[in-house]
This record gives C-alpha cells, sequence and structure tokens, in this order.
C-alpha cells in the first residue's frame, strides 16, 4: 500500500505547483480582516434588547397571575367508578370544574359547588384545553361559559 502511495506522489510536481498556485490566487480574494481576532477579545459585545416576540393584546396571563381557572364538563364525571352528582340538586352532568389555589371545585348548573377532593390540578391540566380567555370577574366568565 504504501508504495503505491509513493509511485501517485513521484508525479505530483505539477499537481503541487498547480496546488501552490490556487492557494496564492485565492489568498488575494479573501477580504480584509478576515480571520483576524477582534481588536479586543475580553470584552463581550453588549447583547442586543429584544422586546418579546407577542404583541401586548396577544399576551396571556400566566398561572401564578390568575385567581383560578375553569372549564366546562357536559359529560357525567365518573371518579373511582362512581358517578359524581351534586349533594344538594342530584344533578351529575354539565359541570363547571374550577381550578384554583391547588383545589378542584364541581359547580353544577344550578349554582351549587362543592370541593371534589378525588381530583388535582395535574388532573385539570390534563383534561382542560387552551383558555379562550380571561375575565376580570367570576360572573364574567359564568356568562361568557353560559351558567
Amino acid at each position: 500500500m504504501f508504495h503505491r502511495i509513493r509511485r501517485r506522489a513521484k508525479g505530483s510536481s505539477e499537481t503541487e505547483r498547480q496546488v501552490a498556485e490556487w492557494h496564492a490566487r485565492m489568498q488575494n480574494q479573501v477580504p480584509q480582516g478576515f480571520g483576524e481576532p477582534t481588536a479586543e477579545p475580553g470584552q463581550p459585545e453588549p447583547a442586543a434588547v429584544v422586546d418579546d416576540f407577542l404583541p401586548p393584546e396577544l399576551r396571556v396571563p400566566s398561572h401564578d397571575q390568575l385567581d383560578g381557572r375553569m372549564m366546562p364538563w357536559k359529560q357525567p364525571l365518573v371518579l373511582d367508578g362512581e358517578m359524581v352528582a351534586c349533594t344538594e340538586c342530584s344533578e351529575y352532568r354539565d359541570w363547571l370544574i374550577l381550578s384554583t389555589r391547588d383545589e378542584i371545585w364541581l359547580r353544577c348548573r344550578a349554582g351549587h359547588q362543592q370541593q371534589e377532593t378525588r381530583l388535582d390540578t395535574a388532573w385539570y391540566n390534563r383534561h382542560a384545553g387552551p383558555a379562550d380567555a380571561t375575565h376580570a370577574t367570576f360572573e364574567d366568565c359564568l356568562r361568557h361559559l353560559g351558567h
């Protein structure tokens, strides 16, 4: 193998001359200052200030800025093999599920509310879709959801 490489290299003086000419031509085409270090390598350049990509009217508040969230739940709610019913009127479907302060509350169409300890915030987050609106008051949210 070594001998084959040497045999090829014997007639390469012409190739070496061509490469040297090409290299000399390319040296003249490199822009001025290209490849040279900056004047002060120890001084970092200040970062550009970039505004948020969303305009203010499209920003939504984070979870810690909200008093709570709620979603409609039209079908019956079954937990641990048992259908959940309102403790006051026995209604078992068309719930509003409220998540506030790490507690889950159920609200029936009649306006009765009961805490549901078998549900947690993680369950709510898995089942809730994206928020379609934010409201200043609880009553505004109820009107928005048709309750």
